[in-house]
């Protein structure tokens, strides 16, 4: 077996979250381990966090590099706890208006952001099955998809609004996003988020 069932979700600054993932080129029991994991691992997560939802997850979040993403198939009702797992999730085109939304991600502790994504987006994948899907999407579902597949590709959502000084957000204790007050400390020299350079 090439990885250890039940990993834990890694967070920054590890570099497996900044590997290219291969592709999955058959759809076997260890992929479905590796998905079975990553939903039980999202869910775990979010007892954990009772102000927040986990939407989505990417294989490289559990560190494994293939290129598998899970979404959330209601994003507003916790008690739906079903997720669609997406194998080599590909974009075919984004478009529409680019729209600044907050952000967050379970590999990127306690940190926020307002990114700017487009509001439209195709996306061609199989299913565990390994039918061939393709998916058009807008809005939320069209963000949470661009933030997934950039896991893929070694991309965070803080590397887009880097050098934005007032894009960052930190969760209080009652689930308010507030705006991180010294961005240069907790922010841009943070060796936690960006790992050495």
């Amino acid at each position: 077996m090439w990885y250890n069932r039940l990993m834990k979700i890694i967070t920054t600054p590890d570099a497996r979250l900044r590997e290219k993932s291969k592709k999955v080129s058959k759809i076997d029991d260890e992929i479905l381990g590796v998905i079975s994991d990553m939903r039980k691992l999202s869910l775990d997560w979010e007892k954990d966090h009772p102000y927040e939802l986990s939407a989505a997850m990417a294989a490289p979040q559990i560190g494994v590099n293939k290129r598998i993403i899970i979404i959330r198939d209601d994003m507003e009702d916790k008690k739906n706890i079903s997720f669609t797992a997406l194998i080599n999730p590909e974009v075919i085109k984004a478009e529409g208006k680019i729209k600044t939304d907050y952000e967050g991600c379970l590999s990127v502790p306690e940190i926020y952001g307002m990114v700017p994504r487009a509001t439209k987006v195709r996306v061609k994948a199989k299913l565990e099955d390994g039918t061939e899907v393709r998916i058009k999407a807008t809005e939320e579902l069209a963000r949470t998809l661009l933030h997934e597949i950039d896991h893929l590709d070694g991309i965070l959502f803080i590397d887009h609004i880097r050098d934005q000084s007032d894009a960052f957000y930190r969760m209080n204790e009652k689930g308010d996003l507030e705006p991180i007050k010294d961005y240069e400390k907790e922010i841009r020299d943070n060796e936690k988020l960006w790992g050495e350079e």
